[in-house]
């Protein structure tokens, strides 16, 4: 079987070629450039390692760059989502549009199977692949994978999606891997050492706004523009007094409503709506009556919220047996069966 797998130089994806050489196949290794410009994602250490990866393991390797279709497909996404007062998901959108879109529309397409380090595993019912969560519920990313196609889904392999973290540490310090003991990646590659803010700031600019308190209407304070700050968010307001969170944005008028409390509306939600679902296999429910049982989420997090689903037209409308803390309008909802094994897909909240 012909293999391309997509290494880093992290932990994961080193060991994904491990675990194809102990099934009998020699991969060919690409590592793919997504950083905005050279010096904005430090690659240099990545690539090193995944060179050292490719000849202990005898792959041929490439180096690949994705750069402008990252900067044209993902951070557009990301500048025009914020532009709206809306919560993006760049991880998401780079999964279904460069490490499945782009790298497969130019080299993946001359191979059998993509071999990823994310932490999912697939499931066959009735010959048909499903997305599944992994065994380590912790490290589980299967939310990150809830936008990619079937046909993408069709030819992925995640070879450590049946271990644990510590299982992967564990071979790679058997093996001798440079990043046996590497810290995981955090926040969104392609910034590098740039702050998000400073990134924001690049393109949308700053704009002078007021900030008030939701239950009284009294001006607390002044913020930079809208785009900087998310439902939910609790850091970064320069407020005394606090804790602060804000819970509601007025966009036509640049005002941020916070609260001490919570509005249970925005800040504390027990509902959603889903526009544009996006199933990953099938509908699974077609045009059924009523609500069915699911399992949720809205963000990255090992913890399912069991709610229920019910379909208005085009709308899908979920309700959550507990309260969920930052229903952001732009972010995903993620749905699942109700034993939380099975991605069926998600739409975004709106």
């Amino acid at each position: 079987m012909n293999i391309a797998a997509l290494v880093s130089g992290g932990v994961d994806s080193s060991v994904v070629v491990y675990q194809l050489k102990e099934m009998g196949i020699t991969p060919t290794i690409f590592y793919i450039m997504i950083g905005m410009d050279d010096s904005e994602c430090p690659k240099e250490e990545d690539i090193e390692i995944t060179s050292y990866i490719a000849k202990k393991y005898g792959c041929k390797m490439e180096v690949v760059n994705l750069q402008q279709e990252y900067f044209d497909r993902v951070v557009n996404y990301t500048i025009e989502t914020v532009r709206k007062g809306l919560t993006p998901n760049p991880d998401v959108m780079c999964n279904k549009m460069i490490k499945f879109g782009a790298f497969n529309e130019k080299w993946g397409k001359d191979f059998d199977k993509i071999a990823t380090g994310h932490y999912c595993t697939t499931t066959n019912i009735e010959n048909k692949v499903w997305l599944s969560t992994a065994k380590d519920k912790i490290k589980d990313q299967t939310d990150f994978l809830a936008q990619i196609s079937y046909s993408q889904l069709e030819k992925i392999m995640f070879p450590v999606g049946n271990l644990t973290k510590q299982e992967v540490r564990t071979i790679a310090e058997k093996e001798k891997m440079p990043s046996a003991f590497r810290k995981d990646s955090q926040g969104i590659c392609f910034l590098g050492k740039i702050n998000y803010n400073d990134f924001i700031k690049r393109y949308l600019g700053e704009k002078e706004g007021e900030i008030v308190e939701l239950e009284t209407g009294k001006i607390l304070g002044k913020h930079k523009g809208f785009w900087f700050h998310t439902i939910g968010q609790r850091k970064g307001l320069g407020l005394s007094g606090g804790p602060w969170f804000v819970v509601r944005k007025d966009i036509p008028n640049n005002v941020l409503y916070v609260s001490q409390g919570y509005d249970p509306i925005t800040q504390y939600g027990t509902e959603m709506d889903l526009g544009a679902f996006h199933f990953l296999t099938e509908d699974v429910w077609g045009d059924f009556g009523g609500e069915k049982e699911i399992s949720l989420k809205i963000r990255h997090t090992p913890d399912f919220t069991l709610g229920w689903i019910s379909k208005n037209e085009d709308i899908y409308h979920v309700r959550f047996e507990h309260k969920l803390q930052g229903v952001a309008q732009g972010q995903f909802g993620v749905i699942y069966d109700k034993e939380n094994h099975l991605c069926y897909g998600s739409g975004t909240i709106v």
